[in-house]
């Protein structure tokens, strides 16, 4: 018995620990400019929401979230999206890998006066780490994700890491 409880407190502090570390990778980029919203909370059925994909095209391809728009994010335009969005005050949910290059999207849409605006915490990682699905170009679930780069890729422990060549901004 005692065993096990080790085991579980354990695994509870690790669990706490890759959360700090989670935290404090955001809070180390992210002004928190925009309010997060979590993987949960936008998973809940009654959460009706836009949700828009600020990552490259080639990471949208192998996995995205289901009805996900792709905006993009090195030839992002503002005015293209908000074409999209006709009611200023709709939730819109936006994300990336994480909730980085998220924010900075999430945050131009603030300034052009969208009024609730959420960025995903930990973004699709995250939503694909708590077992969410994703979908491919073809809107077929896939277990792949766009792992973006060895180095981003220790975030997302569920899931079959891709790492295609992303287009940088020149």
């Amino acid at each position: 018995m005692k065993l096990i409880v080790f085991i579980f407190f354990s695994l509870l502090a690790l669990s706490m620990s890759a959360q700090d570390s989670l935290d404090n990778l955001l809070k180390q980029y992210n002004t928190n400019a925009v309010p997060y919203i979590s993987v949960q909370e936008l998973a809940m059925p009654k959460t009706e929401a836009i949700i828009l994909d600020a990552r490259e095209r080639s990471e949208y391809d192998i996995s995205h979230l289901k009805n996900a728009i792709f905006i993009g994010y090195n030839h992002f335009s503002l005015e293209q999206t908000t074409q999209k969005l006709q009611d200023k005050n709709q939730t819109i949910v936006v994300y990336c890998s994480l909730g980085i290059r998220s924010e900075t999207i999430a945050n131009q849409l603030k300034k052009a006066g969208y009024t609730n605006i959420k960025n995903l915490y930990g973004g699709i990682f995250e939503w694909r780490n708590k077992g969410f699905k994703v979908y491919n170009s073809e809107d077929k679930k896939t277990d792949s994700i766009h792992a973006f780069s060895k180095a981003w890729s220790k975030w997302l422990t569920k899931g079959t890491k891709v790492y295609p060549e992303t287009k940088k901004s020149n």
